[in-house]
């Protein structure tokens, strides 16, 4: 899956550019808000199982404070740089106005590939990071969580490590972890079901009954498997699905359970008994109503655009979708939730996790559902009439959605200037 860094923080820059211009806000808040306040680069030693000492990167941006604390997950990744790190800090700025959480954006990534180390070694790549940027981090400043590569035992291992510096227990300072250790009932499934929630409001929008409906779905990992079942849960047919290492198609519907069971026992979708295989860029121009990127950036590109059929496209993965493709999709009228709004299930759930954390105070899972529910039904709706008041794509409405919570946080704080105020 490509990458391409730099068009990921010309993406994320042109999108607060084109809301901003919007809302006629003021130049500086362009300006405020196109920088990241801090970026950090690190580097540590950690030692590897055979006693040789290796050198990581790692870095981590904190865009903007001024709704609240950082908050952002920790991507382990061979192609992690400063710019993908600054622009999804971005994104997460935007991600946490839009949905309303007291937050700012931050997002960290170490380079490394997971998959070549020993779980010795990843767990004291995991604590070598987390000393490196210890300074910079806290339950009240700034709260990582899981990303790419990354999962509840790599949170639970910084979260110990943080608290072994501090010498208390710190559960506050990160999101995403074991339930044992202050995690959230309802965390694993929050991504997804927050997407899946955004889909059934779209739907109703759009007068598009979910029973029956065809939905395709690029990712077959926690996000994508998930919604995949709470979409057949509503009578919608899973088509078809791909993960890194291949597809698997069947128009009359593949069963998501099973194909969860499948994916679990052999690696891959690719195989599943009475499928056809199939490959990304097959399964983005499929004839579905639903189409739902839940793998990496910029999958869905002007030329994939042109020949998308779906009637909704809901970005449960980052950035999947190009500037270029966003205008061609306009003009064909699809669509699109924009992953700021689509994904923010997950950083609604953390945001409930460390609540639980600052409290003492753990929800039953039906709690947590219940608001996480209403959190992302008032954000759809918001965006909606945002973006039929203003006649805008649905990412542009997200965009002015979170900038005008933004842009009301800076100038009462006096960011902006006495003329602003």
């Amino acid at each position: 899956m490509s990458h391409s860094e730099p068009n990921c923080l010309d993406m994320a820059r042109g999108q607060l550019l084109k809301a901003a211009e919007k809302l006629a806000l003021p130049q500086e808040v362009c300006e405020i808000l196109s920088q990241p306040m801090r970026v950090v680069r690190v580097s540590f030693p950690v030692e590897m199982d055979d006693g040789r000492i290796r050198v990581f990167i790692g870095y981590r941006s904190q865009h903007n404070n001024a709704l609240g604390p950082f908050k952002g997950g920790i991507r382990f990744h061979p192609q992690v740089t400063m710019e993908e790190v600054i622009a999804l800090s971005m994104w997460m700025t935007f991600k946490c106005a839009v949905v309303g959480l007291p937050y700012g954006g931050g997002k960290g990534g170490v380079v490394c590939d997971p998959r070549e180390l020993s779980p010795g070694e990843l767990e004291r790549l995991s604590r070598g990071y987390i000393r490196a940027i210890a300074p910079f981090i806290g339950p009240h400043k700034d709260i990582p969580a899981p990303d790419v590569y990354t999962n509840p035992q790599i949170m639970a291992w910084m979260m110990d490590e943080f608290s072994r510096l501090k010498g208390y227990n710190a559960f506050g300072v990160i999101t995403g972890k074991p339930l044992s250790l202050g995690g959230s009932l309802g965390r694993k499934e929050a991504t997804a079901r927050g997407c899946f929630i955004t889909i059934r409001e779209m739907a109703k929008a759009l007068g598009l009954p979910l029973k029956g409906a065809r939905v395709a779905i690029q990712g077959f990992g926690n996000a994508g498997s998930i919604v995949a079942k709470l979409l057949a849960g509503e009578g919608a047919s899973v088509i078809a699905v791909v993960d890194s290492k291949g597809g698997a198609y069947n128009p009359e519907g593949l069963d998501p359970w099973k194909l969860a069971e499948y994916k679990a026992s052999t690696g891959t979708v690719g195989g599943f008994p009475h499928s056809k295989a199939i490959d990304s860029q097959q399964l983005l121009t499929l004839d579905c109503d639903i189409l739902i990127p839940a793998a990496l950036e910029n999958q869905i590109t002007g030329v994939i655009a042109s020949e998308v059929k779906a009637r909704i496209i809901a970005e449960a993965a980052n950035g999947p979708t190009t500037l270029e493709a966003d205008r061609v999709l306009q003009q064909k009228g699809v669509k699109v939730i924009p992953d700021i709004l689509a994904n923010a299930g997950g950083v609604t759930v953390s945001y409930f996790e460390w609540v639980q954390n600052n409290t003492g105070h753990y929800w039953p899972e039906e709690e947590v559902n219940c608001r996480l529910e209403q959190v992302m039904v008032r954000a759809f709706r918001e965006t909606y009439e945002m973006h039929l008041e203003q006649g805008v794509d649905m990412r542009m409405a997200a965009y002015m959605v979170a900038l005008r919570r933004l842009y009301e946080a800076m100038r009462l704080r006096g960011w902006l200037g006495t003329e602003e105020r």
